[in-house]
C-alpha cells in the first residue's frame, strides 16, 4: 500500500499529465451526461457512462506512471 501512496505522490511525467488532463475531461463529459435532468436517448446515456468509466481509468493509470522508480 506504501508503494502505491509514494507512486501517487511522485513527478509525473508531462504526456502523463496530458492523458490525465483529457481522463477529467472524459469523466466530467460522461458524468455530465448521465446526470441530465432531460430524458436522453438510450445511446446517449450509454456513451456517456463509458465515457465517465473511460476517463476515471485514464485519470488513475496515468497518475501512478512515474518517471523515475528506483526499486
Amino acid at each position: 500500500m506504501k508503494k502505491i501512496i509514494r507512486r501517487a505522490t511522485a513527478p509525473t511525467p508531462k504526456f502523463f499529465k496530458v492523458l490525465r488532463n483529457v481522463g477529467l475531461a472524459f469523466a466530467a463529459i460522461g458524468g455530465t451526461i448521465l446526470a441530465a435532468p432531460v430524458a436522453l436517448p438510450a445511446i446517449v446515456v450509454t456513451i456517456g457512462g463509458y465515457l465517465a468509466v473511460a476517463g476515471g481509468v485514464l485519470t488513475a493509470s496515468s497518475q501512478l506512471t512515474v518517471t523515475d522508480d528506483n526499486e
